[in-house]
């Protein structure tokens, strides 16, 4: 019997790629917070989240140059995030602290989805070796 990686990790792996892709973005708000007229941007989570979890549902995959690309695209999601702080008058809208707080939250959430992904690995390795 063939073990299928994709029922096995769930949407884990998946939530793994996004939590990368958001904290380059966040490290990138936190690195311009002194530059002039830089926008706070940021990645909506959930919506790419859920575009996953249907692209995996479907199965679909590109098999030909000419066939429409479905996968996740990070242009699609990267918004612009609404100040908290009013304006300092070099129309940064990077709240470092803010910043800070957002990345290590997704720093732990992406801990958490490894964490879960290693035990699944080790319960299919015990279920193969039968240790």
């Amino acid at each position: 019997m063939a073990i299928n990686f994709d029922k096995a990790f769930g949407i884990h792996v998946q939530g793994m790629l996004v939590r990368a892709e958001r904290a380059e973005v966040l490290a990138s708000n936190i690195a311009n917070a002194d530059t002039p007229g830089y926008k706070a941007k940021d990645i909506n989570f959930h919506k790419m989240l859920l575009q996953a979890s249907q692209q995996q549902e479907m199965g679909m995959t590109r098999t030909n140059k000419k066939h429409f690309d479905t996968r996740m695209s990070l242009n699609d999601e990267l918004q612009y995030r609404t100040p908290s702080q009013p304006d300092t008058g070099d129309g940064n809208t990077v709240d470092a602290q803010v910043e800070r707080n957002l990345y290590l939250q997704n720093s732990l959430e992406y801990q958490a989805s490894l964490q879960f992904l290693n035990g699944s690995i080790s319960g299919l390795r015990k279920a193969i070796t039968g240790g």
